[in-house]
């Protein structure tokens, strides 16, 4: 093939324009980094290709973060939201997670015309074919650019891998197999050998999608309401208030039929067969591993979400399937509501590679080649929030990096970002990974509704979130502080305000109904305990409620800190006297920057710690 070098280089080039891909190109061409993203579409850049929703559990409070930090998809998702929902309220507020429902082509298309304005930012629709390195200082390859499918070679210094689900991408419909990353699009083909050819191990996973139906065709009478939330709560701490219309949700459930038919057919679908080789994620089964799986279970719950304000379209959330279109027919006419709905679009079943992630630093540059950074699906997760988490990590730190500045690390006790990517890159995936609330240590510290005390500091710092916002924040912040200090100093007959506010039935707004009671005081308007701003009083309630807690993670974190400030050289070697064989070859392919992260590797023992402290300790003699 004959090619032809570009005439613009670039310092930072990002292959694949999705969640990842998007917010990995924003954070460094803002970060004033000379930016390039390659799409093999255009036209779909940022698209949904599964549920169009945005949070959840977790994966709300990895949006927030990100917004903390200056990322793009809680505006984004504030801006073409329909259906604003706050889960779990009924428990406590360290597992409160937002979600919404987003007009699926509204946000991608706002999403798309936020990247194409974008200054220091170049797209373009190419399929990059292999990825040019070059031998670096220290033995060490080196980034040196990208080759595309039709021959232009562009030059750069990093590259940043978001390929989703494209490499060598395999969609299953039943017995139907075709090359194609998302449905109706081609597959990367030729940068899986790229990426083997530079040393990178690639491995094998699964997902899926449910089918679509119309609209008109849902029987909704007798079916569950699911009311959004009103007024409906923004994720972006710069969107002050949620003006456009919002729709309900419907749920639904299967059927002892249902079940019946799936497992008159399971030996069609193709995870069963043997069709598919890669793994599929556990926490997002497909409504035929669910069936065969929970046997004792007489129906599964699902949602019935609509895509938009101007489309039909309807996802069927929990009846995820690759059985073949037959029976995805069959299966519909046992569901209530869903006798006589249309399918518009069949679920399937899709393969692609992925590269384990303990090849990564924490910072998401590969250890072997210098410059070269993955995030999001080629890192072995799942999810739109996760995807754009670690994109927006490694756009961050590739524009470090060519700073000349250390990489922005973000610990287990600081964010759901910093347990996501330890996560990752210190005990790998088996399986498609999902962020769950349960994976942290520390939840009552990582909560919705402080991301932005705890991250926006950092955004400030890197140039991604103004100065004068974190100011407006910080004021916020300072309020908080005086109402406690308020609510601890002030008396009623049963005792200090904070008191009462620490019994589980009361709430803020019942204080008020004290305000005649306090001692020496006459309530008015104008009074700390007459606050308007509904995140302040959240606030204020939640570490007034769990102040002990709190305090008690506070300080475990302290503890923990200790062995994480106990970092291992660069040079340092794991080949180490006495050290089992098993726990040598993990240190060694893990590599871990600290005693803390060797101590979350899967297999390393207490004593295996012990051994390593000794070893820190006699190169300090």
């Amino acid at each position: 093939m004959q090619t032809y070098r570009f005439d613009k280089a670039y310092d930072c080039i990002v292959i694949g324009a999705g969640h990842a891909g998007c917010e990995a190109a924003l954070a460094a061409s803002r970060m004033g980094v000379s930016t390039l993203l390659l799409t093999m579409n255009l036209d779909t850049i940022a698209q949904m290709s599964c549920n169009p929703a945005i949070g959840g559990l977790g994966k709300g409070h990895l949006v927030r973060e990100m917004d903390s930090l200056g990322g793009e998809m809680a505006k984004v998702t504030d801006q073409t939201g329909i259906h604003f929902k706050m889960l779990n309220t009924s428990r406590g507020p360290a597992v409160w997670a937002p979600r919404a429902q987003c007009d699926k082509k509204a946000y991608q298309f706002r999403y798309k015309h936020v990247v194409e304005l974008q200054k220091n930012l170049d797209v373009k629709q190419q399929q990059a074919l292999e990825i040019l390195a070059e031998q670096g200082a220290g033995g060490r390859k080196q980034i040196r650019g990208v080759l595309t499918t039709t021959g232009i070679e562009f030059l750069c210094k990093i590259v940043i891998v978001t390929t989703g689900t494209f490499l060598k991408g395999l969609i299953h419909v039943g017995e139907a197999k075709i090359q194609s990353g998302r449905f109706g699009e081609q597959a990367a083909v030729g940068l899986t050998a790229s990426l083997e050819k530079l040393g990178i191990q690639i491995g094998r996973l699964k997902t899926g999608t449910p089918p679509r139906v119309n609209r008109r065709t849902i029987q909704y009478e007798g079916l569950e309401i699911h009311p959004p939330d009103n007024p409906p709560q923004p994720f972006s701490y710069s969107t002050e208030k949620l003006t456009q219309p919002q729709i309900n949700c419907h749920g639904t459930y299967t059927s002892e039929e249902t079940h019946q038919l799936i497992r008159a057919n399971t030996h069609r679908a193709p995870m069963y067969n043997g069709q598919i080789q890669g793994v599929g994620p556990r926490y997002c089964p497909s409504i035929e591993d669910k069936v065969n799986r929970f046997r004792d279970k007489t129906r599964h719950q699902l949602f019935l979400e609509p895509e938009g304000y101007n489309t039909e379209e309807v996802y069927i959330n929990g009846l995820s399937t690759s059985l073949p279109q037959d029976i995805q027919i069959a299966i519909l006419k046992t569901i209530k509501g869903l006798e006589h709905s249309e399918i518009m679009r069949f679920g399937y079943a899709v393969e692609y590679d992925f590269a384990p992630p303990t090849q990564l630093w924490p910072s998401l540059e590969t250890k072997l080649i210098d410059g070269l950074f993955h995030a999001g699906q080629i890192n072995g997760t799942s999810g739109y929030e996760e995807a754009g988490a670690q994109g927006l990590i490694a756009g961050i730190n590739a524009a470090l990096k060519l700073r000349g500045n250390p990489p922005l690390i973000l610990g287990r006790s600081e964010a759901y970002i910093g347990v996501m990517i330890d996560d990752l890159v210190t005990k790998g995936v088996d399986e498609p990974y999902r962020l769950f609330t349960s994976r942290a240590e520390h939840r009552l510290l990582l909560r919705q509704d402080n991301a932005d005390q705890r991250l926006m500091k950092y955004g400030v710092d890197i140039g991604l979130v103004p100065p004068a916002f974190y100011e407006q924040r910080r004021k916020k912040w300072e309020k908080v502080k005086e109402r406690i200090y308020f609510l601890s100093t002030t008396h009623t007959d049963e005792g200090p305000l904070a008191q009462l506010l620490r019994r589980p039935e009361v709430r803020y707004d019942d204080l008020i109904k004290q305000a005649p009671k306090v001692q020496g005081t006459v309530p008015r308007g104008d009074s700390p305990l007459f606050e308007p701003d509904e995140d302040v009083k959240l606030q204020v309630e939640t570490e007034i409620k769990y102040e002990g807690y709190i305090r008690r993670e506070e300080a475990l974190v302290e503890r923990f800190k200790k062995l994480e400030e106990k970092k291992f050289p660069a040079e340092f070697s794991f080949d180490i006297k006495g050290l089992r064989r098993e726990a040598q070859e993990k240190l060694n392919r893990v590599r871990p920057l600290s005693i803390g992260q060797a101590s979350r590797i899967s297999g390393i023992t207490p004593c295996d710690i012990s051994l390593l402290l000794v070893r820190l300790e006699q190169r300090k003699l």
